[in-house]
């Protein structure tokens, strides 16, 4: 497959093994290390996305837009940018974490995945290759493979089960995106997934099987499970020395301000996750001071402002305590601000060549609830 020139990946800077850099898309340009906001099915809860300054690419869930609005309403739609009207890049996740999570209501063979809708409870079942026509349909800029995302713990049986199923289900989806790597006329990426759980020989296994598929850029799965840091950590910065340094490299699901930080310093460039907007609907704030728990009563008569907009803690306070929902889209709007100053000192950080110092300074502060 011909390589377009004017899309992929290109470092700028490093700092240790933190990365800035800057992915091409067909919808434009995303600066990395990059933060993507989830919006599942197309729409990031309690928050409009025409305001969402400050971020240029969004997370969008493939296996929820299958079963809602559906495939049929997308495609009618011209794709999921039109649909949501938003222009800036997409990415969609294969669905293999949500079949993870309803480990109860699906049936894994070789073929592909059996489950039931966690809607009206109908029988589905998804292929590789089907999930790469879904995604065509939705349209999104980077597109995951289908993988098999086991439990933390699992056995030694059960990981090498689930990577070997993963080896086989990514070369039928590269063979099938490869026949048609475009979407409604413009070129798209597809990313391979590396499992293993937190087992550095396994980790090292699945990327040397992988590699040779070429996938326009690397994800490290798994990392989000329930395994403690401790163990995170370490496979973390494994990836960064066996991914191919000329690509990208997504970490999927971490999104605590010290785990991005570590996922940085390890060399990752994309991560996602779902604790701004969804910490936010219970009042948890991230500051550069810490989490705070909006609902104390320590904020009835705190008048500081907050940002992006200027709402005083003591009145965010007040409309948790009223029930208002107000509360939730101002609570969403000052995590996502944050996130994404954030994601700018880092990257000013490392163009800076002063990251790894201002890392450890402020990793502590960040840590801290109040």
């Amino acid at each position: 497959m011909a390589v377009d020139p004017r899309f992929g990946f290109e470092i700028l800077k490093q700092d240790g093994e933190a990365r800035a850099g800057v992915l091409r898309t067909a919808h434009g340009e995303v600066f990395t290390p990059a933060f993507l906001p989830v919006a599942t099915y197309g729409a990031l809860k309690a928050f409009p996305h025409h305001q969402l300054d400050g971020f240029s690419i969004l997370l969008a869930n493939t296996y929820h837009l299958y079963l809602r609005p559906g495939i049929e309403v997308l495609k009618a739609a011209g794709g999921l940018h039109c649909f949501m009207n938003w222009y800036k890049p997409i990415l969609t996740d294969s669905g293999g974490y949500q079949v993870f999570s309803l480990a109860a209501h699906r049936r894994l063979s070789e073929e592909g995945v059996q489950f039931k809708s966690h809607i009206d409870g109908s029988l589905h079942f998804l292929t590789p290759e089907k999930v790469v026509e879904i995604q065509r349909a939705i349209g999104s800029d980077i597109q995951m493979v289908l993988d098999v995302c086991p439990p933390y713990p699992a056995t030694a049986g059960e990981m090498r089960q689930a990577l070997d199923l993963t080896h086989r289900w990514a070369e039928r989806a590269r063979r099938a995106f490869i026949q048609a790597p475009t979407a409604y006329s413009y070129p798209v990426q597809q990313f391979g997934i590396v499992q293993g759980g937190v087992d550095p020989e396994l980790r090292q296994l699945s990327y040397e099987t992988l590699r040779a598929y070429n996938f326009e850029g690397w994800a490290v799965g798994g990392l989000a499970v329930g395994e403690p840091f401790e163990l995170r950590q370490p496979i973390l910065h494994l990836m960064g020395r066996l991914l191919p340094s000329e690509k990208v490299r997504y970490v999927m699901g971490l999104g605590t301000p010290r785990d991005i930080l570590e996922a940085v310093a390890a060399g990752m460039d994309l991560m996602d996750c779902v604790l701004p907007t969804r910490n936010a609907r219970h009042g948890l704030l991230y500051t550069w001071h810490g989490i705070l728990n909006i609902k104390n009563a320590r904020y009835k008569s705190d008048f500081t402002p907050l940002p992006p907009w200027g709402y005083s803690a003591a009145y965010l306070h007040h409309l948790f305590r009223a029930q208002d929902p107000l509360a939730l889209t101002l609570a969403t709007a000052a995590n996502l601000h944050f996130f994404m100053e954030l994601m700018d000192q880092i990257r000013h950080h490392i163009l800076s060549g002063t990251f790894q110092e201002w890392r450890r300074e402020i990793l502590f502060k960040l840590m801290q609830r109040t």
